[in-house]
């Protein structure tokens, strides 16, 4: 884990290097590699997707390009004196904290400007937003299952079960799943599913016991936080992880950014994504097989899909399979429709036959 004193050094390294470029009579510059989907590739050694060789520049040549790192300067000069203060921030926050910086070129137009500029500035020090202190909003994701963990937090350490010490509602996940250290556990299993309804259900009917499996609610599409206690529950732990979605195009996106990282975050692929990660459902077939109800494809969800065919993550025979087939029955399906066979359903006949046939149980 990156040290507050090393994420502080490179932050200011950035900086440093603005001003040599300016003494030496350069324009300053920051490169950065390309964030587009044409610009992902499969990398061999680690199994995940990340940026390619493309890069684009950011400089003071123009008006425009001038106030890009005139607020990455401010960021900077922010983030170095919350880390020498031991404090932290949301995004949400940052947004409005440039409200009162002392230039008002400096500030930020939208949320979503403030977000590239920290991504930016993680791609090019190679320091995540956790270590800078940076937070999300919260996600309310949470674990359920035989784990035990010791937690760092600003009162000191505290052990949980995250059976036995928490209520149905689970272990929340920290923004920082890197300050958990994991001490025992009885995982047969990891589960990442997407919806609360799900997550309520397995649990209520007992299925994190009876499987000693945890339960991982991505709660929509997950957070980094989620991902990265999902990776470091497989690689630390040694146990396989399963991804449970609604059968739609924008749930299979969900199961590609837990396997194999997204774009946006393509630069810590390595670091979230979690290739080994296994899809069980809710698959088109499950839709034929199960004849669950189900609502018709719009255009959206069409385009989405047939997008999906050209994307790096997805082209496999299962996926092109799977994909071709939605495309030809029209219709899309959720997690809850099982439901339609009774509530015990899930949890008594369809995840233990497709953990059996994934091998899993």
């Amino acid at each position: 884990m990156t040290t507050d004193t090393d994420a502080r050094d490179r932050l200011i390294d950035l900086a440093t290097d603005f001003y040599d470029q300016f003494a030496a009579g350069r324009i300053p510059e920051m490169e950065l590699p390309t964030r587009t989907k044409s610009n992902i590739e499969y990398d061999e050694e680690s199994g995940v997707w990340t940026y390619g060789d493309r890069t684009s520049i950011r400089n003071a040549n123009s008006v425009n390009g001038a106030r890009k790192l005139l607020k990455a300067t401010y960021t900077i000069e922010f983030l170095a004196n919350q880390l020498d203060e031991d404090r932290s921030s949301t995004l949400r926050e940052l947004y409005y904290l440039s409200e009162s910086w002392d230039n008002d070129e400096a500030g930020f137009s939208s949320q979503d400007e403030s977000n590239d500029l920290v991504e930016d500035l993680e791609i090019v020090t190679g320091v995540t937003r956790e270590d800078f202190h940076m937070r999300p909003e919260e996600s309310g994701a949470t674990l359920m299952g035989p784990l035990e963990i010791r937690e760092q937090t600003r009162r000191g350490e505290r052990e949980i079960h995250c059976q036995k010490d928490v209520g149905e509602g689970g272990y929340q996940i920290p923004n920082n799943p890197d300050m958990i250290e994991f001490l025992d556990d009885d995982i047969e299993f990891a589960l990442a599913v997407e919806t609360g309804g799900m997550r309520d259900r397995l649990v209520e009917n007992g299925f994190d016991e009876a499987y000693n499996c945890l339960v991982i609610h991505l709660k929509g599409q997950p957070a980094r936080a989620t991902r990265r206690i999902t990776k470091r529950v497989h690689d630390e732990l040694d146990v396989p992880i399963v991804v449970f979605t609604d059968g739609d195009p924008w749930s299979y996106r969900i199961y590609g950014s837990v396997a194999y990282g997204s774009i946006k975050s393509a630069h810590l692929s390595k670091y979230l994504a979690t290739p080994q990660a296994d899809f069980i459902g809710i698959r088109p077939e499950d839709i034929v097989e199960y004849d669950l109800p189900a609502d018709p494809l719009s255009d959206s969800d069409v385009n989405a899909l047939e997008s999906e065919l050209d994307d790096p993550r997805f082209q496999t025979d299962y996926w092109e399979e799977q994909i071709e087939l939605q495309l030809d029955i029209g219709k899309k399906s959720e997690q809850q429709s099982l439901a339609s066979r009774g509530l015990d359903f899930v949890t008594d006949t369809y995840l233990p036959e497709r953990l059996n046939q994934i091998g899993v149980v």
